[in-house]
């Protein structure tokens, strides 16, 4: 009889056994897919997270996109990435500007220079000259040469349109960038340097 209850007993441990094994077969596949939905969500509010974040960094550092529409709204992604690529544009524009801007000011530097290394060897040249005196020159002298300049200068401004403020303007401008180059200037003072100093040797 105790032989039959143990048997009984077992057979019940076993079939107890075989029906956690049934549940855990059947919970496990649930489980995993739960566990990759899961992790899908997570990976999805990630990227919804970053893009998010982009945007909001875009319209910080835009400063276009810092701006709302008539409504009080703020603007759409779609605005927002239109005003960022504009903004890029307009800075690319700019750094080109600065570059040509700075060519040109190399290039003047450049040619000072060169008109600075021909100013000392004129003065130079005339200082090796027999009987060159060393005497001051007065400032009657100095304001002569100053006048002519001046006088050879208001000559080609004579030209400058001035109709109006906007012509006049505007020909100011295109004067400075034909009579006053470097190089015209240089062609100009030596000119005057060599009438005065015909003048003072006469």
């Amino acid at each position: 009889m105790s032989s039959d209850i143990r048997f009984t007993s077992n057979v019940k441990t076993s079939n107890n056994s075989d029906d956690d094994e049934d549940f855990d077969s059947r919970a496990s596949p649930m489980s995993y897919k739960e566990r990759r939905r899961e992790a899908h969500t997570q990976a999805e509010q990630k990227r919804r997270d970053a893009i998010k974040k982009g945007y909001d960094n875009l319209q910080e550092l835009v400063p276009t996109c810092q701006q709302t529409d008539v409504s009080g709204y703020k603007p759409s992604k779609a605005i927002i990435l239109q005003r960022s690529i504009d903004y890029i544009q307009y800075l690319q524009l700019q750094k080109k500007k600065q570059e040509e801007e700075r060519n040109a000011l190399r290039k003047e530097v450049v040619a000072l220079r060169i008109m600075q290394t021909n100013y000392e060897q004129i003065v130079r040249a005339q200082q090796s000259q027999p009987g060159h005196s060393k005497t001051q020159i007065s400032d009657e002298v100095k304001f002569s040469v100053f006048q002519f300049i001046l006088d050879q200068l208001f000559i080609t401004f004579c030209g400058v349109s001035s109709n109006n403020f906007s012509e006049l303007s505007a020909g100011v401008f295109s004067w400075l960038e034909e009579c006053c180059k470097p190089q015209t200037l240089k062609d100009t003072v030596f000119q005057v340097l060599r009438r005065h100093n015909t003048q003072m040797r006469g």
